[in-house]
């Protein structure tokens, strides 16, 4: 019986409401898929206090150790809350086709394209038989929630039992119009903190027995922006600090208020780590404070900008989409955070999924033919990784 094809695979996912944290029988069903395959199967739960204990599927063909080629797939099957289901043509979990498109939460992110990995895997396995090499499955259920019981733990679990990766690719929504447009070969990392300045309360008509923090902090963030961090460099663009809000907290128009906060994201490129950058928040800040009382924070992350530089691996990607597509994609590192930030630690990663225009977002969908030509690429990509 010849295996199912991208469609229908999308079809079974979607139709599993898996919002995170919940599985909804979307790891069950690919697991199903892949051991009646032959893989090497593992259902893996992390826990960890304050967070939600999270199932995570772990599945192999062929040998892993690393003296053979090593292809990894990665992915998510949780999705965000579809919202008002009413505002949806078609109930969001539903999987309803029509006008061409498929139509579904997750049909984009990123269902869609861990459907067309597992449809070109198992065409591949049906066509050719024993690899030589390994192809593995590494997919979690929270990359759209807080991150800490999936990927990265999964990650270090494997590695544990002696499992090795070479390279990786990650079928995120990485297209802005067509698919074909765009290669993700790195991300730029995110550092998040805030400012708070204190003080002192008092009258608007007596100031000089007041300190006004609003003037304090509107001084410091305007330090922290009035110069670029850098001017990027060959495959990112500048670094960015975007200031995301300033509160005070004062209802009152007489009143001079007692402290203010200020919180503001960076991403950043190559040239930086999370430590050099919070190095040079401070010193901005210091240079600007002047009478000013404040303290500056850092949330932890694990965002760091990282990555895959062209070379063999981008060629093989790129070739098999301009075959498909007739598109030469554009090598990028635009965009937010994925968990190829946790995934080059072990392998290189490179991100290529579906058009993103609709993912999160109500009427989520993708084309049909869109599903067939990505298989088809990930199909390109395996034979020329496991030549026979």
């Amino acid at each position: 019986m010849n295996p199912p094809d991208a469609l229908a695979i999308a079809r079974e996912l979607i139709r599993c409401p898996s919002v995170t944290p919940a599985d909804a029988g979307a790891l069950g069903y690919i697991e199903t898929l892949l051991a009646g395959a032959g893989f090497e199967t593992h259902r893996v739960q992390f826990s960890q206090a304050g967070y939600p204990d999270i199932d995570n599927l772990y599945a192999r063909i062929g040998d892993a150790s690393g003296a053979s080629p090593s292809l990894m797939f990665a992915g998510h099957t949780d999705v965000v809350p579809p919202g008002d289901a009413a505002r949806w043509r078609f109930d969001p979990f539903s999987a309803e086709q029509a006008d061409g498109m498929l139509w579904g939460r997750g049909a984009v992110d990123m269902k869609g394209g861990l459907a067309c990995a597992l449809a070109a895997v198992l065409a591949h396995i049906a066509r050719n038989g024993a690899l030589n090499g390994a192809i593995s499955f590494l997919i979690t259920g929270d990359e759209e929630g807080p991150a800490v019981n999936g990927t990265i733990k999964l990650l270090e679990w494997a590695h544990a039992r002696g499992e090795r990766f070479h390279h990786c690719l990650l079928s995120e929504p990485t297209n802005p119009d067509a698919l074909g447009d765009m290669i993700k070969i790195g991300r730029r990392g995110s550092l998040s903190g805030a400012i708070v300045v204190d003080g002192k309360q008092g009258h608007v008509g007596y100031p000089h027995l007041a300190d006004n923090p609003v003037h304090h902090i509107v001084r410091l963030v305007t330090a922290l922006r009035a110069a670029p961090l850098d001017a990027g460099t060959a495959h990112f663009d500048a670094s960015n600090l975007e200031v995301t809000s300033i509160d005070v907290g004062n209802a009152a128009v007489n009143v001079i208020p007692a402290s203010a906060r200020a919180q503001f994201n960076i991403r950043f490129n190559d040239l930086w780590t999370p430590e050099t950058l919070a190095a040079e928040i401070r010193r901005r800040l210091a240079d600007a404070a002047g009478a000013a009382r404040y303290e500056v924070t850092f949330q932890p992350t694990n965002a760091l900008a990282f990555l895959t530089k062209p070379g063999p691996f981008v060629e093989t990607l790129s070739r098999a989409v301009e075959a498909e597509t007739g598109r030469r994609p554009a090598l990028s590192t635009t965009g937010g955070t994925s968990d190829a930030r946790f995934i080059c630690r072990y392998a290189e990663v490179l991100e290529f999924g579906l058009v993103g225009q609709t993912m999160h977002a109500v009427d989520e969908r993708t084309s049909v033919a869109d599903l067939h030509t990505l298989a088809a690429i990930f199909g390109r990509v395996l034979a020329d990784y496991f030549p026979r």
